[in-house]
């Protein structure tokens, strides 16, 4: 095998080390089992699965104003009022309410 080749089945442990060797991007610890991160700011909801630009999970992160949603989908998560993010989408930064 190659350096950088990946075999499957993957060869891990822990899912969730599968998972990131799978994904864009790794999930931060307090939303690991959340696939859609809403910011309340900007009322943006992110999807962790496809996202790759990690720096703006960081910031969310650090801010302290990340959400997750029950049931953990899209369509619970444009129920609250938030809008899926894309690439080059940006929204003014509000202050939270809650």
């Amino acid at each position: 095998m190659r350096t950088g080749e990946v075999t499957w089945p993957p060869r891990c442990r822990a899912w969730a080390a599968c998972a990131a060797i799978f994904t864009g991007m790794h999930r931060p610890t307090r939303f690991e089992h959340t696939r859609f991160l809403g910011d309340k700011r900007t009322q943006l909801v992110y999807d962790l699965d496809t996202w790759d630009d990690s720096a703006v999970i960081d910031e969310i992160i650090t801010a302290e104003t990340g959400l997750c949603f029950g049931p953990d989908s899209l369509a619970e998560a444009r129920n609250r009022g938030y809008m899926l993010a894309a690439p080059g989408v940006r929204r003014r930064h509000r202050k939270p309410r809650a």
